[in-house]
């Protein structure tokens, strides 16, 4: 085939897809306006047929500029969304909320699935490095910003310097958190190999439990600040060795369960992985314990204890490809613009800071690790995304603390709509730059 065919065929595919672009805006529009009140089911399920074309055909667009996937499809779910186009009202989009459920757990299933026992012995002294200086350097400095000058400006007097310095402790731990669902969907689509992404997957995914014991820990100074009639109470430490504990035991014994069915008898996967994310996941709640670390070590189980790792992660892309696009769409039509609007210059400088010392931890992180130079030069790039976990902790921490009110929460939901838009682009980036993608992406997401 010759290079102007070849460029005639692209030129053609890419305008027969911005065309299906607006005819897939312009029907939902049209019928949006024959049957304005929105009712049931119906709208439900019109709802995820938009958003997964809407999705997948704007990420094509995207690809074209080289932005990643994950942005086409967050971008149609803000166009689509109650404060833009307003083809998807806020209650439709709290119903499809649902597939979160469903998305995360197999996030954390193909996440502990991708991590092989070898290479976390051969990254540990990295690992315990980067997670030192990140940990210690970002929730410093973060908490220190919002101490100073956010706190302030949202509070004002309200809270008094104890409580301010108990809500600035309480952001550093968000700043540490990281986004696995934006990580490992550049990951499926990039299909990057090597060094850096090895890092990568292995950081965000185990961070997740320092973060959780962090904040635990955190909570538990915070509370007497927050309120001086409150006394320091070691309780939610046992409730946390409770939650870590039962995690990790059940995530083990779904893992083995979970290698026995694919090893025996290996059919009907995806009724399997429909009935862990939402019957098992409800039955975590239930307990009490983290549904994140629990299919985390399940897939680690599955992975290293048996040879039905590569049978796993092939169920979970089948199952995933319209999963994510879904998930992705609804985080778009989830972001708040008129609040991002409002609390931008705080959000960004938030933000801002907390990417500038991502950067500067990794690096002396990685340096004292003795990390090979493409992850000391591109390992902060995985780290700037946040999504669901952080929303998931500010809701915890709204509900333990009255006191801060919705000012908090909002100003959480405003600086992660910003890493949740420019974190994948930059990861993207240094796999690009690193040269670690090993194809060109399909426009269909693979595995997760």
């Amino acid at each position: 085939m010759s290079a102007a065919t070849a460029s005639a065929k692209g030129l053609a595919l890419r305008t027969a897809q911005v065309a299906g672009l607006l005819l897939v805006f312009a029907l939902m529009i049209v019928a949006i306006r024959l049957a304005p009140q929105p009712y049931g089911t119906p709208t439900t399920i019109a709802a995820v047929g938009f958003l997964l074309l809407g999705g997948l055909l704007t990420s094509a667009l995207c690809e074209i500029v080289g932005l990643p996937h994950l942005t086409g499809y967050l971008l149609a779910g803000v166009l689509a969304g109650p404060h833009v186009l307003q083809l998807i009202e806020h209650d439709t989009v709290e119903q499809l909320s649902l597939v979160n459920t469903l998305a995360l757990a197999l996030i954390a299933l193909a996440g502990g699935a991708e991590l092989h026992a070898g290479t976390l012995k051969r990254l540990l002294r990295s690992l315990a490095w980067n997670n030192w200086t990140q940990a210690g350097l970002v929730l410093l400095a973060t908490g220190a910003v919002f101490y100073t000058f956010s706190g302030p400006l949202v509070f004002g007097d309200a809270l008094g310097w104890r409580g301010l310095l108990a809500a600035s402790a309480l952001w550093g731990v968000l700043a540490i958190s990281r986004s696995p669902s934006a990580t490992l969907a550049i990951l499926s689509q990039t299909r990057a190999r090597g060094p850096l992404t090895t890092f990568s997957l292995a950081f965000v995914m185990s961070s997740d439990v320092i973060v959780i014991l962090t904040l635990a820990l955190t909570m538990v100074f915070a509370r007497p600040l927050m309120d001086p009639s409150a006394s320091l109470s070691f309780e939610e430490l046992g409730a946390l060795g409770h939650e870590i504990v039962g995690s990790v035991a059940l995530g083990t014994t779904i893992g083995l369960i979970l290698a026995a069915y694919l090893r025996l008898i290996g059919s009907q996967l995806l009724l399997v992985l429909i009935a862990l994310g939402f019957g098992v996941t409800e039955g975590l709640r239930y307990l009490h314990f983290d549904p994140l670390l629990t299919f985390l070590v399940a897939g680690f189980v599955v992975q290293n204890l048996s040879n039905q790792g590569e049978k796993l992660l092939h169920a979970i892309e089948e199952t995933g490809s319209v999963v994510f696009v879904v998930f992705f769409a609804t985080a778009g039509a989830h972001l708040d613009l008129p609040l991002l609007r409002a609390m931008w210059p705080a959000a960004l400088a938030l933000a801002a800071v907390r990417a500038v010392t991502t950067i500067i931890a990794h690096r002396v992180g990685s340096r004292l690790a003795r990390d090979e130079p493409v992850v000391q030069r591109w390992g902060w790039a995985s780290l700037v995304s946040q999504a669901g976990l952080t929303l998931g902790l500010s809701v915890v921490i709204e509900r333990s603390f009255p006191a801060l009110g919705t000012a908090f929460r909002s100003l959480v939901i405003a600086t992660v709509a910003l890493n949740e838009v420019l974190g994948p682009v930059l990861f993207k980036l240094a796999l690009d730059r690193s040269r670690e993608t090993q194809a060109r992406p399909s426009l269909l997401p693979g595995p997760p």
